[in-house]
């Protein structure tokens, strides 16, 4: 199929087809690169402070320059897609994660190695939702389910073998080969895609659609100043080095949200917020993430550092929560559809704090059936009732033409607030630049730091128990303007005086049969992992 009739007109690919298994190997390998990305660089951590004799600053900026430019970039990503051509953007960002891997992994110094990383993250937010959208727009409305289905837990697998492999790669041939493992996966990824992947873009996007750079470049200024203040803050102080950045960050932020609100084409669309459920169930993913962010970043490090763990075995060790989140994720959302969301929302995060506060038991030569294995446990029952019903509650809070956009923003929320609490909580739990180098000091911050992890989740949990509906997942969504039932200013064009438009157009995907009953009332997505936020990996 040419890229000209693929943009003309609906496609319609089976799963079960050869070219349908082409395209969902396409998404895997594709977003397999950024799951396996995400858990296998906070195992290697440790190494990579020895190796580049760096500070804790260093590890800090090694995960947060990829998910600063990742968090920044991810809707205006999927929008580029959408307007260009999804698999002409995706192979665009597989192509650049691998060359920026491929840098990171050659990284001769520190500076180069926060570069790269920043430069990975740019090709995580083109390829991220391109994964995903891949499938939306080329299989048949009646498979879509089930396509996504097998993506979600093929990546789910690259989830689990992610920090295992990880562990493997540091001790064997090296931390930089963490890296180099995602140049192969391009590799195969794009010929599969070019050769059978069809060309697909939104109808009319080009007329209905702008280009919001200065969104996208005020909010990763503004991220960037913020976090640059807060992870340099230990060693600097009240520095002007320190309050110049933060405060330039904060007036960047304040023009992002000056920018939105005047653009008629925002990546980040204010008037959505005015959906009350859907900003109380993003205030929930901000503190759930930011937790979780927290968590994992020190976490690895406690085992390393402190407990004596090796890179494989501090990688092995939290496995029992990706398979929890494998095995009972699909139960776990059945249970929130059939109680509401209110319940899981407000005891998951509870669980899940107390998970964390179970992990400051574990301390030099922890045993990991007795301490460690009980936290994560706990933790991954916690992650298990929360993670799915918060997906399914943000999703149902919008109309179908919204779905995508919500999923965007509950995604680049989720990393935002993960990046945040990287940059933040060492800083609040006392830990200075050499902290981990000394198993004492830095196990005597990881304690302070946890309460503090569990506190986030426990005020997530008290804003889902006051916000969250517990009809939230049968009720009609909320319209974004009471005068508008089709039209947001999001989704498509105002309408002209006298004109009328079938709540359809504009979706040629959507698959409408003759009669206009849709077939696909709304787009089945995954549940967000638990490293990485959001409806996608």
């Amino acid at each position: 199929m040419s890229e000209a009739s693929a943009a003309r007109s609906p496609v319609g690919i089976r799963l079960a087809s050869g070219q349908g298994r082409w395209v969902l190997m396409t998404a895997v390998l594709g977003s397999g690169m950024a799951m396996l990305d995400s858990t296998v660089v906070n195992v290697a951590l440790p190494t990579i402070g020895r190796d580049l004799q760096a500070g804790l600053g260093v590890l800090q900026w090694t995960v947060s320059a990829y998910m600063l430019t990742l968090a920044s970039l991810i809707l205006l990503g999927g929008s580029l897609g959408d307007l260009y051509g999804r698999r002409r953007v995706f192979v665009i960002g597989v192509v650049w994660f691998a060359a920026a891997s491929l840098l990171c992994g050659l990284a001769p110094n520190a500076g180069v190695l926060i570069a790269a990383r920043a430069l990975q993250g740019v090709g995580g937010a083109l390829l991220t939702p391109g994964s995903l959208a891949l499938m939306q727009a080329v299989f048949r409305p009646d498979d879509r389910a089930r396509a996504v289905g097998a993506w979600s837990g093929l990546g789910g697998v690259a989830a689990a073998v992610g920090p295992f492999l990880g562990g493997w790669l540091v001790d064997g041939p090296g931390w930089r080969w963490v890296f180099f493992v995602n140049v192969p996966l391009a590799a195969v990824c794009v010929p599969v895609a070019l050769r059978h992947v069809p060309e697909t873009r939104e109808r009319g996007a080009r007329e209905r659609r702008g280009f919001d750079l200065p969104g996208a470049v005020l909010g990763a200024l503004a991220l960037a100043g913020v976090t640059y203040a807060l992870i340099a803050a230990p060693d600097r102080g009240a520095s002007p080095a320190v309050i110049v950045p933060a405060v330039i960050g904060l007036l960047l932020g304040a023009a992002f949200v000056q920018v939105e609100r005047r653009r008629p084409d925002p990546m980040l669309p204010p008037e959505i917020f005015a959906i009350r459920q859907f900003t109380a169930v993003n205030a929930v993913t901000v503190c759930v993430y930011a937790a979780f962010g927290g968590f994992f970043f020190l976490s690895v490090l406690q085992l390393q550092v402190v407990a004596g763990y090796s890179a494989l075995e501090a990688g092995t060790a939290l496995l029992p929560t990706t398979v929890l989140m494998l095995l009972l994720s699909a139960r776990s959302g059945e249970l929130g559809q059939r109680i509401g969301p209110r319940i899981p929302l407000t005891v998951g995060p509870v669980l899940c704090a107390a998970g964390m506060l179970l992990m400051t038991r574990v301390g030099a030569h922890a045993s990991y059936p007795t301490e460690v294995l009980p936290a994560l446990v706990v933790l991954g029952i916690g992650m298990v009732t929360l993670v799915a019903p918060l997906t399914s509650t943000v999703l149902a809070a919008v109309d179908v033409d919204r779905a995508g956009l919500a999923s965007g923003i509950n995604n680049a929320a989720a990393r935002a607030a993960s990046l945040v609490a990287v940059a933040a909580l060492p800083l609040l739990a006392g830990m200075g630049p050499e902290a981990y180098r000394s198993p004492d000091v830095f196990a005597a911050a990881f304690r302070r730091a946890m309460p503090l992890c569990a506190g986030i989740l426990l005020v997530g949990a008290l804003i889902a128990w006051l916000t969250v509906r517990s009809d939230a997942l049968r009720a009609e969504p909320e319209p974004c303007h009471p005068e508008c039932q089709y039209h947001c200013g999001v989704s498509a064009p105002p309408l002209d005086p006298g004109e009328t438009r079938d709540p359809s157009a504009g979706r040629p995907d959507e698959g409408r049969p003759a009669g206009g009953q849709d077939t696909h009332a709304r787009p089945h997505r995954p549940p967000p992992h638990p490293f990485t936020g959001g409806g996608e990996p």
